[in-house]
């Protein structure tokens, strides 16, 4: 494996990505690499579902081995909302503004402000397999918005390790500590596992 398909249109997401992964010995493409955009229906259950649903679709597309990831919002007392409508908790058309002023006033009066990031990642290989990895990052859901950095509910998720919103943090400080850069490290490993990179820290270097 040489090379893969970061398979998704979300520009925030393909930034940390690529960031995550540079060190891999992979050639990291997006969409605009290869100007034919693959729509898919998000509608798992689950972020897994999804991913993977995503992941399949492009690598097939595209006869490229594709990395998609589904990712969302956790907030403990409100049952798990948005989970995975976090990008469309506000309605299918919905703005990162319009999602967060949607979550802060449903949690309005209410105290336990515990909520975690979660991200799912699946890199579907052409040879048929599929391989998966989980990532969580837990913190506190404020009441207002404070920072101008990342996007989604970056600018209302602190995390009491830095004293910061995910929003005040540079986009390496959020990298070095995110949910999507604990579910591609665990990725990583399991790519070392099964022989696909020769190594999962340093300069990684991809077989061929």
């Amino acid at each position: 494996m040489k090379r893969i398909l970061v398979a998704t249109l979300n520009k925030g997401k393909i930034r940390e990505i690529k960031d995550i992964l540079k060190d891999t010995g992979i050639e990291i493409l997006t969409p605009d690499d290869i100007n034919k955009p693959v729509m898919v229906e998000e509608d798992g259950k689950t972020f897994l579902e999804n991913a993977v649903k995503k992941a399949t679709a492009w690598m097939k597309a595209t006869g490229i081995d594709s990395l998609a990831d589904d990712s969302g919002l956790e907030v403990i007392s409100l049952g798990g909302r948005p989970g995975v409508r976090s990008a469309r908790f506000a309605g299918d058309n919905a703005t990162d503004s319009d999602n967060v002023r949607l979550l802060l006033k449903s949690m309005e009066g209410i105290r336990d402000r515990r909520a975690r990031f979660v991200c799912e990642v699946a890199l579907a290989l052409r040879d048929g397999r599929i391989i998966t990895a989980r990532g969580e990052y837990e913190g506190i859901i404020l009441k207002s918005p404070v920072g101008e950095n990342g996007f989604g509910y970056d600018p209302v998720f602190f995390d009491p390790s830095t004293g910061k919103t995910f929003a005040q943090l540079s986009g390496k400080e959020k990298n070095a500590l995110s949910h999507r850069r604990r579910a591609l490290t665990s990725l990583r490993e399991k790519l070392v596992e099964q022989g696909i990179i020769k190594t999962s820290m340093g300069d990684a270097e991809a077989i061929t």
